[in-house]
């Protein structure tokens, strides 16, 4: 079997972090918003609370004595994804503070996102 090749790229740091609250911009679920609950890094996709569910056949075991049917967040490609300030989405720019660290800030009103 074959390794997919987009493993093999090296990744670029994401501009978007566990608990930022996003908006989808594309897809099925466009224009809702959520908190991100993880980052897959190596697939530069987001698991983000309550959107772009799908539905698991689950068979009875321990942890589901009943099984059925389960509906559960999947991931979305943060290409599709975009940060939240205050009820704005915006793009998300680094830059170098007075400090010396690498911050992230909004483009649309250049203010520091805290982390």
């Amino acid at each position: 079997m074959k390794k997919s090749k987009v493993h093999e790229i090296p990744v670029a740091k994401p501009k978007l972090r566990k608990g930022d609250m996003v908006q989808v911009i594309a897809g099925d679920s466009k224009g809702k918003q959520g908190r991100i609950l993880e980052m897959k890094r190596e697939t530069n996709r987001a698991v983000v609370e309550g959107l772009n569910l799908v539905s698991r056949h689950t068979k009875p075991s321990a942890a589901s004595p009943n099984g059925g049917i389960i509906k559960k967040e999947a991931p979305i490609h943060i290409s599709n994804l975009k940060l939240l300030v205050g009820s704005k989405p915006t793009r998300v720019g680094r830059k170098l503070n007075d400090a010396g660290e690498i911050v992230r800030f909004a483009k649309i009103n250049q203010e520091i996102i805290p982390s």
